[in-house]
């Protein structure tokens, strides 16, 4: 009889109810679990938790693996309950009520309504039912242009509030309450002594602060301002202030900092606004009061209280990265940081500095551990994470300077066989006399490749283990010496079949110069990985390896991947598009809306950046070699995760390379990072890349996805030749002006 009863319990429990596909990944997220570890417990594959959690095409667990499945997400659901729906916006027009103030993390709702006292920015009235407009957090995540709306008339030498109000901009349907207005608001001062602060979506509030110290009270109290966590071990975001030049001077600030005041990147301490926030109790990070000052006072419980600051005259917005964002008026900006910010995250300093933080946003190093015998939580650390100390790199993964090498003679240059240089490709050669008889040189570029390269990436999460003469190990992440100067390029395997190719118009993959390996030298996992693919043998002398590892940048892929498709679509760029259409609305995109090209751009500066902060080198600061610099005290100073993802971005180029090489016979003649140059008859990518209306397999292939490439520019052969022979450089990089055709006298040291 149990056996049958057991029979039953099973059939039972096999349709088991699951909630949608987006609560199973948010209970998930909530824990700090990975898929892998899902899918270790459940014994299942990776891919196939990953598919339960599927927002397009979910697929459903069956059997025992829905019963255990089941059971986890109802454990999850009782730690982290979802949160309770935003409170309905009446439809029928209602007087003007203040902003409530700020919740503690993890409260719902907005505060009650209070009498609004004088100042108070005031909530915009619903527009008629016949006029619908935008919320402010929708807009700004679907791109569309700001229209401002205010509770009051505007000033009147402010031309930009002069036309017709639009609908006035009400909380989306789940935006939390105490950050209705968006994750920041660029502060603007009129002639007429008015401060209104324009946010995200149109959005236009008064501001009553008459100093600094009181608009950052503002900011906390009644702005409503922020951003929930990514994480939900992490924090909301800050809420952060924009300040026009205007709004400097209002304040009592330099609307440009004096030489002496820009290189030390902050205001004196005996600034006046600096000794204003001190006497409020407000205090400044280590970095002070610069272009991106982040104020503060120490957390009470749960309630931060902290506002950061973004100063575009100070050169907060680094033009090469956000072009003439700093120039753009209120609402404009305020619409371009906060598509940014939407997609991204609010930044907090440069976009190397955002990459940065985006990493720990995502996989916060500490978590709260299950209630205790008293039913209390404690700080413990998050798995997948770096953890909260700093850890020592390898001695053959430091930098030079680096506090490691200090035993080292001073002025002793490391080699292969001491220093491990993995960085992207910077390699030309001269054209064969055949390639010259082609019409066009096209060069081709790889979207987001370091991105991409991160993409599924192992990368160790502790600190390294050095062994001697091991087994190399595919999966195991870390650096090895190995002598790979065996691999002859002219006889590889690709796939299951080897190939004969001419190997002299070939780069080498294990170097960024191209040159072939002259004896053993540090590689990274990637490197080594490549070279047995290739069908060659591989015997490391020595190596440090991390036994504590995981895919730690997924989520910041991810994250990255769909801001970017998101932002391109916006732009009439699709990921469906056939290979002809693609490069058709590709052609002079950025015209189409300069302000969404901007965040298209901070978003690649965003990837780049925050790979090359994982290994900072000192900024000043009175450093000398030998001695630690300030960017060691972080857990996110990791040289070798950096290394990790240029090796890996180096080798899937390089496997592109290859196997297009042994489809069509076509070698490159120029590579630099990521773009490629090639001599062919078409000055149009698609014949090279597409021959016979189809990519080669495993191959270049136009589009916009991260890995996919797009056309980077056509010069004619003549143009190339005609450059080196007057720089007299037969191996000059093309590849480094080929978008433009633009070379100058100074890159004649080239």
């Amino acid at each position: 009889m149990s056996e049958l009863f057991d029979a039953v319990d099973a059939l039972v429990a096999s349709r088991s109810p699951l909630p949608p596909a987006a609560e199973r990944k948010r209970l998930r997220q909530a824990h700090g679990l990975t898929l892998e570890e899902v899918a270790s417990a459940l014994k299942v594959r990776r891919a196939t938790v990953s598919a339960w959690e599927s927002l397009k095409k979910p697929t459903e667990p069956r059997g025992p693996e829905r019963e255990a499945y089941a059971r986890l997400l109802n454990k999850l659901a009782e730690l982290y309950p979802a949160p309770a729906p935003p409170a309905q916006v009446p439809s029928a027009p209602a007087p003007a009520v203040p902003a409530g103030p700020q919740t503690a993390p993890g409260e719902q709702g907005p505060a009650p309504a209070t009498p609004a006292p004088a100042g108070t920015p005031q909530t915009p009235v619903p527009a008629p039912p016949t006029a619908p407009g935008p919320a402010s957090e929708a807009a700004a995540a679907s791109g569309t242009r700001p229209q401002c709306t205010t509770g009051r008339p505007p000033a009147p030498r402010r031309p930009r509030a002069q036309a017709a109000p639009a609908p006035a901009a009400t909380p989306a349907e789940g935006t939390d309450p105490r950050f209705a207005n968006g994750p920041l608001a660029v502060v603007d001062a009129g002639t007429d002594g008015t401060v209104l602060a324009c946010c995200t979506g149109g959005l236009i509030l008064d501001v009553p602060a008459r100093t600094l110290p009181a608009l950052v009270d503002w900011a906390l109290k009644d702005a409503r301002l922020g951003q929930p966590r990514l994480s939900g071990a992490g924090k909301d975001a800050d809420p952060l202030l924009v300040l026009t030049e205007a709004a400097l001077r209002y304040y009592g600030l330099p609307v440009v900092l004096t030489d002496e005041q820009r290189l030390a990147g902050r205001l004196p301490d005996d600034h006046k606004v600096v000794k204003q926030l001190a006497r409020a109790d407000w205090k400044l990070t280590k970095r002070g009061f610069g272009p991106w000052a982040r104020i503060y006072r120490p957390a009470t419980g749960a309630q931060r209280q902290c506002v950061q600051l973004c100063i575009p005259s100070w050169h907060a917005l680094d033009a090469r990265h956000w072009g003439h964002a700093a120039q753009l008026p209120p609402a404009e900006l305020a619409r371009v940081l906060g598509v940014y910010a939407s997609r991204v995250m609010t930044p907090c300093g440069s976009t190397a500095v955002t990459g940065l933080e985006l990493m720990t946003a995502l996989h916060p190093p500490t978590r709260a551990s299950r209630p205790d015998a008293d039913g209390r939580r404690h700080s413990e650390h998050n798995p997948g994470s770096l953890g909260t100390e700093p850890v020592d790199p390898a001695p053959c993964e430091a930098p030079d300077g680096h506090p490691l090498l200090a035993h080292l003679p001073r002025f002793h240059v490391r080699g292969p066989s001491e220093k491990l240089f993995e960085e992207a490709y910077d390699w030309a050669r001269p054209m064969t006399d055949d390639e010259c008889r082609h019409r066009h040189l096209v060069g081709i570029d790889v979207n987001l490749a370091f991105a991409a390269g991160a993409n599924g990436l192992t990368v160790g999460l502790g600190a390294p283990t050095h062994v001697k003469n091991p087994e190399f190990d595919p999966k195991l992440p870390g650096s090895w010496l190995v002598d790979l100067s065996h691999v002859d390029l002219s006889k590889v395997k690709i796939g299951k079949q080897w190939a004969e190719l001419d190997g002299s118009l070939l780069p080498s993959p294990f170097t960024p110069k191209g040159d072939r390996p002259e004896g053993p030298a540090w590689y990274a996992t990637p490197t080594v990985a490549y070279a047995v693919e290739l069908g060659y043998e591989v015997r490391p002398i020595e190596a440090y390896v991390r036994h504590d590892h995981g895919r730690y940048l997924d989520a910041w892929y991810q994250r990255l991947r769909d801001a970017y498709l998101a932002t391109m679509a916006d732009l009439g760029i699709r990921a469906d598009m056939d290979p002809a259409d693609f490069l058709t609305a590709m052609d002079r995109y950025q015209d189409r809306d300069p302000e969404l090209a901007l965040v298209v751009s901070a978003i690649k500066a965003t990837v780049k950046g925050g790979i090359g902060k994982l290994r900072e080198r000192p900024r000043g600061e009175g450093w000398r070699p030998g001695r630690p610099w300030r960017a060691l005290s972080r857990p996110t100073w990791r040289p070798d995760i950096r290394a990790a993802v240029i090796s890996r971005t180096r080798i899937n180029l390089h496997r592109k390379i290859l196997k297009h090489a042994a489809a069509t016979g076509q070698y490159p003649v120029a590579i630099l990072s990521d773009c490629v140059v090639y001599a062919c008859d078409s000055p149009t990518p698609l014949d090279l890349l597409h021959p016979g209306g189809a990519p080669v397999p495993g191959g270049f292939k136009l589009g916009v996805n991260p890995g996919l490439v797009k056309h980077e520019g056509t010069q004619t052969v003549l143009w190339g030749e005609e450059v080196r022979e007057r720089f007299d450089a037969p191996e000059l990089n093309l590849a480094r002006y080929i978008k433009d055709g633009t070379v100058t006298d100074a890159d004649s040291g080239e």
